[in-house]
């Protein structure tokens, strides 16, 4: 099997799997969800968790998906250094195995026309997978993680062009007011995605990565970023917006912050957020075209 062979073998894998085994450290968040809830008294909350809890545990034994939104395909792709590889045969070979794991599952097809509304009943069309392309120094292997965007986390998405003068403050108050915002429309508890500065597009992008494709539980190597994480989540959480906005301590299982240098005078900040499934799914695909999956 070449290299591009198995890279179409493994983005339809990754969707199918993405869809239906929900990762360990979300798995550990909701358990972590469930206890406070059951120690704070909440029955509410505590039902809601224990219910969804119950929904991946169902789907485990049946082997079946999780939530019947399969959303829209999302590829990070890291292209080893010492590989020699076609860029464009990468995207293409990504956009064939989305159409097979559509047709092959099968699976509900999402993508229409922004205009029209005219469905491709593929999961895929024009812009559609993402894919975000990069690069690792000196391997020979290519990584691929795919996260499937479901609507109505996806709606949940917001850009706003601080000012550099509303400081730390303003950016706090700025994701809190998303939070609410969205309500229970994002399916909470949620996983929040905080992209700062660079430009506006790359500050969406930012927010995208850090929702999809960040584990729960990690923290940003930046300390003023990792801090900033740290009081968001305790301040989303005191919000009482609860698991699917009936209530409770736990809003968001997680808050993840990326960033890049940005302009003197000015300050991009975007949320962007994943739903309590955070599906992912991980594949290394190595020169000779084996395919090893696992955590993501």
């Amino acid at each position: 099997m070449s290299i591009y062979d198995s890279i179409e073998e493994a983005a339809k894998e990754l969707y199918i799997r993405a869809l239906k085994d929900i990762p360990a450290d979300v798995r550990a968040a909701l358990d972590r969800g469930l206890r406070a809830e059951q120690q704070s008294g909440n029955t509410t909350a505590e039902q809601v968790l224990f219910t969804i809890i119950e929904n991946i545990k169902v789907a485990d034994e049946q082997d079946t998906l999780v939530c019947q939104d399969t959303g829209l395909p999302v590829f990070r792709v890291r292209i080893g250094t010492a590989l020699n590889v076609d860029g464009a045969e990468i995207e293409s070979r990504l956009r064939i195995g989305c159409e097979r794991a559509t047709r092959e599952y099968p699976l509900r097809s999402n993508t229409v026309h922004p205009l029209t509304r005219k469905p491709t009943h593929t999961n895929t069309g024009q812009g559609i997978p993402a894919v975000k392309l990069g690069f690792a120094r000196g391997t020979d292997e290519i990584e691929i993680v795919m996260a499937p965007k479901g609507s109505g986390s996806e709606n949940m998405s917001f850009l706003k062009m601080l000012n550099p003068a509303d400081g730390r403050k303003g950016i706090k108050r700025f994701v809190v007011e998303c939070v609410f915002e969205s309500g229970a429309r994002p399916c909470p508890p949620v996983i929040l995605g905080v992209g700062l500065g660079g430009t506006s597009d790359v500050a969406m992008q930012l927010a995208k990565e850090a929702s999809c494709f960040r584990e729960i539980g990690s923290s940003n190597p930046d300390p003023d970023a990792a801090q900033l994480e740290a009081e968001l989540l305790d301040l989303v959480n005191r919000t009482g917006l609860g698991p699917q906005g009936l209530g409770g301590a736990t809003t968001a299982l997680a808050v993840h912050v990326e960033w890049a240098h940005t302009h003197i005078s000015h300050n991009p900040v975007a949320v962007n957020i994943q739903c309590w499934r955070g599906e992912r799914a991980r594949a290394v695909i190595s020169a000779d075209g084996g395919i090893r999956y696992g955590a993501s």
